[in-house]
């Protein structure tokens, strides 16, 4: 059984900065493509970045880039998203996500494996 469990998640005025973390237990990750998606209350999930397997792709949505970095320790079995510049409409509660192969996708449906979520308030 794959579990992710996300942390790093909190309250930061607007330009701050925080770091999300995503560490999975039950088994290695490693050869798995990961994301990391946001919901905003009254708004749809969707997809933030991913990542790789092996980090030798990454992918970030228009509003995030530039901004957002998505990186991969494996020895560790985590994800981070590291969040620069951060802006009001950048609240949302972030999950960390799966999938069962090594590739980027930014559709929900490709994810296996799904986090509880972590909550990311930015004040202006």
């Amino acid at each position: 059984q794959v579990r992710l469990v996300e942390s790093g998640g909190g309250l930061v005025q607007a330009g701050g900065s925080l770091r999300l973390s995503c560490v999975a237990s039950g088994r290695s990750l490693s050869d798995h493509g990961m994301g990391w998606f946001r919901q905003a209350p009254e708004k749809e999930r969707e997809f933030v970045a991913g990542v790789s397997r092996g980090a030798y792709k990454t992918d970030y949505v228009d509003s995030v880039k530039g901004r957002f970095t998505i990186s991969r320790d494996s020895a560790k079995n985590t994800v981070y998203l590291q969040m620069n510049s951060l802006k009001p409409d950048d609240t949302a509660v972030y999950y960390c996500a799966a999938r069962l192969v090594g590739t980027v996708d930014r559709r929900i449906s490709e994810y296996f494996y799904w986090g509880q979520g972590t909550q990311v308030t930015v004040s202006s």
